[in-house]
């Protein structure tokens, strides 16, 4: 969790020179609470469990809410016969106007592979999916999940690989998610009617309970207190003369010639789907997929 300090007035002159942040794995109740069904919650040392039967699913938040930064969890899904559960990771505001950015792993029958389903929703409007499976059998073994966000650019990224890029483009009059403080949620549900080739495979439950893992959980952030305003929020969350953080820098503010290579071996090699190619939903592109890859 990016941390605001004091510093005795000697070091002042090293403030501009520092970028503010500080990211370490930490424990799941020093970030997160339970947010429903704490009896489908198993907590084994350092790893925390989630547990999906026919009575429930479960879900944790986040205490504290954040403006850009970046957010990260390792996560083992659901092994086996994982169809119709889904088991979502993502960051969202509040209220109907309301911004989001979507990890949701939709289940599959044994022997199948996952997919991975990404959204972004900005003042309360979505439809932006694109799914992919992945490079390795996610049930196997541990995997970095992360949201990097800035003023620039949201930045998917797996195993700190970028899957995929939603670029600032209010230059071209297309809204931002750049003002509404977001918490952090996990949680795992069925979700038979669309989740497995579209709801045709249903939810086994004789191989109930349907569990997904985690551990390091990292928070890299600025955290906003509820009672602050947005404009408040904003100019707390910004870099000054007085302040900087890490994610503010010019290297930031776009990837990386070595990432840029990255996406576009995902794209090209693990995208099943692309909301911006399905001219069926959206005879007329959507504006930000004329200027973007994302």
């Amino acid at each position: 969790m990016a941390v605001l300090f004091k510093m005795p007035v000697v070091l002042g002159f090293f403030v501009g020179l520092m970028m503010l942040g500080l990211a370490s794995s930490a424990e799941f109740h020093e970030l997160f609470q339970p947010g429903w069904a704490n009896d489908h919650f198993i907590y084994e040392g350092e790893l925390l469990k989630l547990k999906l039967d026919n009575f429930s699913g479960a879900g944790f938040a986040s205490k504290s809410r954040y403006l850009f930064g970046k957010v990260s969890m390792q996560i083992k899904l659901v092994e086996g016969d994982s169809a119709g559960t889904v088991t979502a990771y993502y960051m969202s505001s509040e209220g109907p106007y309301h911004n989001e950015f979507d990890f949701e792993f939709l289940g599959n029958t044994t022997g199948e592979p996952y997919l991975l389903q990404t959204n972004v929703y900005v003042n309360g409007v979505g439809n932006r999916e694109q799914r992919m499976n992945l490079w390795f059998d996610p049930t196997k073994d541990f995997h970095s999940y992360s949201l990097l966000w800035n003023q620039r650019q949201v930045v998917f990224l797996v195993d700190e690989t970028p899957i995929r890029v939603h670029t600032n483009m209010e230059h071209k009059g297309i809204p931002f998610p750049k003002d509404q403080a977001m918490g952090v949620y996990s949680s795992i549900w069925n979700a038979d009617d669309w989740a497995t080739q579209g709801g045709l495979v249903k939810t086994d439950w004789s191989h109930a309970p349907f569990v997904a893992s985690y551990k390091g959980f990292e928070i890299d952030a600025c955290e906003c207190p509820v009672s602050v305003t947005a404009d408040e929020i904003a100019k707390k969350c910004s870099s000054s003369a007085e302040k900087r953080f890490w994610w503010d820098e010019p290297t930031m503010s776009e990837l990386s010639l070595h990432q840029s290579h990255q996406l576009v071996w995902v794209r090209a090699n693990h995208l099943v789907y692309d909301y911006c190619t399905d001219t069926a939903r959206f005879p007329i592109k959507p504006v930000e997929c004329e200027h973007h890859r994302h």
